[in-house]
């Protein structure tokens, strides 16, 4: 999706240390969030004669032209941390459980606070940031005391989310909570609620576990992440593109568990890398 993400990187870090180490290689695109560029770079490895695609795509729709290319070409694919929207397209699909880590987040607003006003900060064109907000408004749709007031897509980009923030409150919409879909997304809002001085009084909810989310929850800044583990997501992956380049069996979807991190355990987790 993105090399714009420490996140992605660490992935990539998995994936080459397995395939280099026997000796294959590893040809890895950035298509910068740019779904258009993301289909050019796969017609461009197609050309390369590679023998299986590893995709996270951008748009988890548009993407659909070029898997049909991928397909024709009899290129399996493996698609990691995000779905498609036709399965049908590819091998595999490894994902963690971004349902479940909205669910997280929403469960532990409702376990500390009896009422909110929620903002959510979005990604709507990647199935995985939208589990997650669904997963999240799913689990508080019962519950009339905590009310969503307002969304905007950051991209799962820092430098999208702040201003995005900042717009919504220069319009006066001033949130309790707000739910961001991924941990850059969490940073840039909190910082544009420290530049109106409301950060202290509004509870942040990101997902991913990265390192800079786990030191504003210990210093109190951040309330909670749903903790992926990209470190399993590029094992998990490596052994799938074997198994499938070799003839094995495998399971055609893996969902990985997530885990909350909060004040409350946040020192039990490796504050420096990624899970």
């Amino acid at each position: 999706m993105t090399m714009n993400n420490p996140f992605y990187s660490v992935i990539d870090e998995e994936l080459r240390l397995v395939i280099e180490s026997r000796g294959d290689i590893l040809l890895t695109r950035d298509p910068a969030l740019d779904q258009e560029r993301q289909n050019e770079e796969i017609r461009d490895l197609l050309h390369e004669d590679i023998d299986l695609l590893v995709l996270n795509p951008v748009d988890y729709r548009e993407i659909e032209p070029a898997l049909r290319e991928v397909q024709k070409a009899g290129v399996p694919v493996v698609v990691i941390d995000s779905q498609v929207s036709n399965p049908d397209l590819v091998a595999c699909t490894i994902a963690s459980d971004n349902y479940g880590a909205g669910v997280l987040c929403a469960e532990h607003l409702m376990n500390t606070c009896d009422s909110a006003k929620v903002v959510l900060i979005e990604h709507a064109s990647t199935k995985s940031g939208m589990d997650r907000i669904q997963g999240f408004c799913d689990t508080l749709a019962s519950h009339p005391d905590f009310q969503i007031i307002g969304r905007a897509d950051s991209a799962g980009q820092l430098e999208v989310a702040m201003p995005q923030m900042d717009r919504l409150l220069e319009q006066g919409i001033v949130p309790d909570a707000v739910m961001c879909l991924n941990d850059p997304s969490a940073l840039g809002a909190m910082a544009a609620l420290q530049e109106h001085g409301l950060l202290e009084k509004t509870t942040v909810y990101g997902v991913d576990g990265a390192p800079e989310a786990k030191s504003m929850i210990s210093e109190g800044a951040m309330t909670a992440t749903a903790a992926q583990s990209p470190i399993r997501l590029g094992q998990i992956t490596a052994q799938t593109v074997y198994a499938i380049l070799n003839g094995e069996d495998y399971e055609k979807e893996i969902t990985v568990p997530v885990e909350l991190v909060t004040k409350d355990n946040v020192n039990g987790y490796d504050m420096d890398g990624w899970q």
